[in-house]
């Protein structure tokens, strides 16, 4: 396996090249997104276990997406069984992957508590809002800083993982690094990516919704609620397939390459 150095523009391109992929199945995609959502939402109604479990099997999950993205690439058969075909491979890796980044996370939010006193800690794991004082305050606002900046590395490392570990049967550590090294090598393309997924999750939804609110002032319930179901069917398998589309932009193998 190597890793490719692509160019910035490619930033774009895995979110363009991830919404025609998504066009040729758009329906089974969607509805496997969704399925996976619901599944996590239900399990992380348990405080802290339930946060513990879905955090160990996301690692399987992203692979069943990937292998979702895919088998529509190839034009092969698709059914909703494939949510759970990443168990099926190379699974201790993959629990391990989990493991490892539920450790790593906790102790980032760790680190982050001695700035607002365990407050996000108690979000991220148990759902507990904090209070209007600690976020009065900017304890929660610093806290959350320093977690986003500690987990800049923890996800360069962790993006492409699964599906290392999964498709090339990497060990842990092997499919860490090697992800690691692919997210630093691409930097530049990942930066374009961030801002293009940025502007489309969240700033083009808004201007969206301002617009049609301001055309339908009536109507501005509907509104919200159409552009709420438009950004979960529509841009969320976009972003997925967008991942499938960078993995296999920037892995090749020897004779590929």
């Amino acid at each position: 396996m190597q890793a490719l150095t692509l160019p910035a523009r490619h930033g774009w391109r895995w979110l363009a090249d991830g919404f025609r992929l998504f066009r040729k199945n758009h329906g089974m995609l969607a509805f496997l997104v969704v399925s996976y959502w619901l599944l996590m939402a239900v399990l992380n109604l348990i405080p802290w276990l339930g946060t513990a479990v879905t955090t160990l099997c996301i690692p399987a999950f992203s692979v069943s997406l990937m292998n979702a993205c895919r088998n529509i690439e190839r034009a092969a058969p698709l059914s909703p069984q494939i949510l759970f075909s990443g168990f099926q491979s190379n699974l201790p890796a993959l629990l391990t992957l989990g493991a490892v980044y539920l450790v790593a996370t906790l102790c980032i939010l760790g680190i982050s508590s001695l700035a607002d006193d365990g407050v996000l800690l108690r979000l991220m794991m148990a759902g507990e809002k904090p209070t209007p004082e600690a976020i009065a305050d900017g304890r929660f606002v610093l806290a959350s800083q320093i977690a986003l900046l500690l987990l800049c590395p923890l996800m360069m490392a962790y993006w492409y993982a699964p599906m290392l570990a999964a498709w090339h049967r990497f060990s842990p550590g092997k499919a860490l690094f090697f992800s690691f090294v692919a997210c630093l090598r691409n930097w530049r393309a990942f930066l374009v990516y961030s801002l293009a997924v940025a502007f489309v999750c969240m700033l083009a939804p808004v201007f969206l919704l301002g617009l049609l609110a301001v055309l339908l002032q009536e109507s501005s319930a509907l509104v919200s609620g159409l552009v709420v179901v438009g950004t979960i069917l529509v841009i969320a398998p976009t972003v997925f397939a967008s991942f499938y589309v960078s993995f296999r932009d920037v892995f090749v193998t020897g004779s590929d390459a």
